[in-house]
């Protein structure tokens, strides 16, 4: 399913919908993929309440779990993901949104939460 601008409604399949494997808690994983470049961004948690903002507004839209809230990204910061297409994988209990980033996705500044390395002393630049 592809969301085009925020405010788009989109046919969703309410079938594979209902079929979401949630936790216990209600959440599953949400990983958050450029759609140009195809870089891992961040990794979040969505409910199903969050998911079903996200289809409404275009805008990535996470469950908080230190708040116990939604939060779209970037509401605060700028750095807002539109979501150009949602992705779940083979087994229903993880999504995969491919977003058009505005400015970095991580608190940190970087483009992307993922730049620790485990190879000791490495660590990505800033940019990556």
């Amino acid at each position: 399913m592809f969301v085009n601008e925020p405010h788009e409604l989109v046919s969703v399949n309410q079938e594979v919908f209902d079929k979401i494997k949630f936790d216990d808690r209600g959440l599953i994983p949400a990983i958050a993929q450029d759609v140009r470049t195809g870089q891992v961004l961040m990794l979040a948690y969505v409910n199903r309440e969050s998911l079903a903002r996200t289809l409404e507004t275009g805008l990535a839209t996470y469950w908080s779990r230190s708040r116990q809230e939604l939060w779209t990204k970037g509401l605060t910061s700028g750095h807002i993901q539109r979501v150009k297409r949602i992705l779940l994988d083979c087994d229903l209990d993880a999504v995969l949104y491919q977003v058009e980033q505005v400015g970095p996705a991580c608190h940190t500044g970087r483009r992307s939460c993922f730049f620790h390395d485990l190879e000791e002393g490495k660590q990505l630049n800033k940019s990556e």
